[in-house]
């Protein structure tokens, strides 16, 4: 069986999503110089399905109030995302008259707990799998985004949401804590149990708005960076790269592959 320390010798190039998992490549072998940051990136086509995305399509259809803030988790209603911390956030922040939660994904091994935890808030939403229209919709409509997951890798729904501008708050679990900065794109609580400093973030996006637009704005360009074409792009060039330096001219004196290395002309001249 072929050992880590193999493996990373005979690679040229390294993928990892996130810095954090680069650093646990080079722990367990891997020469720093060979990692490529690439993370999952947001698909160009599903970026200009936010862009063009109207609000009032899922308002209406789902009947959200156009008059309230929205508070929105999106993705699959399963324990590891933790939706079920969100719905006592909203528990919280109940008395507010204007704010609205919404949960909305594919239904998973959370769903029932969620929807019998939640059904006597009247500040929460309830919707179900969304198409891509919906979707996107829902995040030209939302105001701000949460998610308290357990585990995440990275979370390119996230990706999406600030691609639209909408600034996270975030459990700030492994990936998430480098996607989203705090006071930076978003911010951070003290993990997925946090119920209590997530119902505070929210409260402090929603009073201060300076603080949300400037998140706002933020989140907005450090999506951008995370477009498919512009991580491609980027790969490509790194490609590119390793191609030519084992590829070198025969001047160099660096082996072309299967043939000898050949010595520059000016070698032995006196």
């Amino acid at each position: 069986k072929l050992a880590f320390p193999q493996i990373f010798r005979a690679a040229d190039i390294i993928l990892c999503v996130t810095p954090l998992e680069a650093e646990n490549m080079v722990m367990l072998g891997a020469s720093p110089t060979k990692i490529h940051i690439y993370p999952g990136g947001l698909d160009d086509d599903e970026a200009r399905l936010i862009d063009e995305a109207r609000s009032d399509l899922v308002i209406e259809k789902y009947k959200l109030p156009k008059d309230k803030y929205l508070i929105t988790y999106l993705g699959t209603v399963e324990r590891r995302k933790n939706p079920l911390a969100i719905v006592r956030v909203a528990a919280k922040l109940r008395r507010r008259g204007d704010t609205a939660f919404v949960i909305a994904g594919r239904p998973g091994n959370q769903y029932e707990e969620v929807v019998t935890e939640g059904r006597k808030l009247k500040n929460l939403y309830i919707l179900g799998e969304l198409s891509n229209e919906e979707k996107a919709s829902l995040i030209k409509a939302s105001h701000i985004n949460i998610i308290m997951s357990k585990m995440e890798a990275l979370g390119l729904t996230q990706v999406e949401f600030m691609y639209g501008g909408v600034p996270v708050v975030t459990s700030a679990v492994y990936g998430q804590k480098w996607l989203v900065g705090h006071l930076t794109e978003g911010l951070h609580v003290n993990g997925p149990n946090d119920v209590e400093g997530a119902a505070r973030a929210v409260e402090v996006l929603l009073k201060d708005q300076d603080l949300y637009l400037e998140l706002s704005e933020n989140a907005r360009a450090r999506a951008k960076l995370f477009l498919a074409s512009k991580l491609t792009k980027n790969l490509i060039e790194r490609m590119k790269t390793i191609y030519e330096v084992h590829n070198k001219i025969p001047e160099l004196g660096v082996a072309r592959a299967g043939k000898p290395a050949l010595r520059s002309s000016r070698e032995g001249v006196k």
